[in-house]
């Protein structure tokens, strides 16, 4: 019952976006810092994240309502 309530939650919270940081640090250790011309890399903040994130997310709005 227990493992069937956390496989949900992870649906919940990916579907939603609320996993956004969590998959970008796993992206970012398994295709940035594995390469060799990434090394100096560090991943963002999780406010730095989020507010990249925002802004390309409105970026392209450009009416009122």
């Amino acid at each position: 019952m227990i493992s069937r309530l956390k496989s949900f939650w992870q649906i919940v919270r990916h579907l939603s976006g609320d996993d956004a940081y969590e998959r970008y640090l796993k992206h970012h250790a398994m295709h940035h810092q594995a390469d060799s011309d990434h090394v100096h890399c560090q991943p963002l903040s999780k406010k730095e994240f989020f507010k990249q994130w925002q802004d390309e997310k409105w970026r392209g709005v450009k009416r009122c309502c």
